[in-house]
């Protein structure tokens, strides 16, 4: 998730000026103890792989275990270099499966992190999303739509992996759907311009179903899904956090001191952005729920 006002002009601080700001980033009540994290599920695939994503030295490092990840599943992984000033990047895409001949999803999250903490909310987190519905779609795929997956590079430097697929020769999808800061809490927060587009029907049909809340509409902190919107291109987002932090962290992009200051703000771009603070429990509720938003979503399509 993007931080800097570089990417969002009207944004008033950046992570480090957020934390001043809020004070007392680091000592935040909500935070997980570092002795004793949440409850979770042993072993659950998510949590296994945002830890090894968390785990890896360096952001080729967590590319290199997502390529791992997908090719032992059997999908063919294209690594997509781009240039962007003297940035150098590197998208990986991969077929999912789905109708043949159907119209394309893409499903995607950034894979990189700042230089500080261990990237796991922000965003390993979102990434293994991803990959928890990779599984299930090629376990029992689509009826009316083709997937493609996609991790994207840079997007802590500007959305530049997302903006990079935009403007190169790609297909362009009938819908994107993106993953960012996936890792804890009881609501289901959508960014959709369109609140009639079928896809928000089906995520509030599907977070009830998973008693779950749901905040939908276009107020919501960038991420590579405004790559997508500014090129023209249909596009969502999604993230799990706890209710009461979507408010506050609404204010703090607003360059505003928060009511109550929202755990993610003292989360990602900090220290603690760690395995610690992530629950597994309440995320498989979330994978379910988007789950099943896109099944309901796909069978529509005539």
């Amino acid at each position: 998730m993007s931080l800097s006002p570089r990417r969002v002009p009207r944004f008033a601080a950046t992570a480090l000026s957020i934390c001043l700001l809020l004070s007392g980033c680091v000592s935040n009540p909500m935070l997980a103890p570092a002795t004793n994290g949440p409850s979770r599920t042993p072993h659950s695939t998510w949590y296994e792989d945002v830890e090894n994503m968390a785990e890896a030295d360096d952001n080729a490092g967590r590319r290199a275990y997502l390529r791992e990840r997908l090719e032992t599943a059997g999908m063919t992984v294209v690594a997509q270099p781009f240039v962007s000033g003297k940035l150098q990047g590197e998208n990986l895409i991969a077929d999912v499966g789905g109708a043949e001949n159907g119209p394309m999803l893409l499903i995607g999250a950034h894979s990189d992190r700042v230089a500080v903490g261990r990237g796991a909310t922000d965003n390993a987190s979102g990434s293994a999303a991803v990959l928890a519905l990779v599984a299930r779609l090629r376990s029992a795929p689509l009826a009316h739509h083709r997937v493609k997956v996609a991790f994207w590079d840079l997007e802590e430097r500007g959305l530049l992996g997302a903006r990079a697929y935009t403007e190169q020769d790609s297909e362009k999808p009938a819908l994107y759907i993106n993953f960012d800061v996936f890792g804890w809490g009881d609501s289901l927060w959508m960014m959709s311009r369109d609140l009639e587009h079928p896809l928000v029907a089906s995520s509030r049909d599907a977070a009830k179903a998973q008693r779950l809340l749901i905040s939908a509409g276009e107020h919501y902190p960038p991420s590579d899904h405004l790559a997508f919107l500014k090129a023209g291109w249909p596009a969502v987002s999604y993230s799990l956090v706890d209710a009461w932090e979507i408010p506050n962290i609404l204010t703090v992009f607003q360059g505003e001191k928060p009511a109550e200051m929202p755990k993610v703000m003292a989360v990602i771009h900090t220290p603690n952005d760690t395995l610690v603070n992530v629950d597994d429990a309440a995320v498989a509720k979330g994978i379910d729920a988007v789950e099943a938003a896109i099944r309901a979503w796909d069978a529509r399509t005539q």
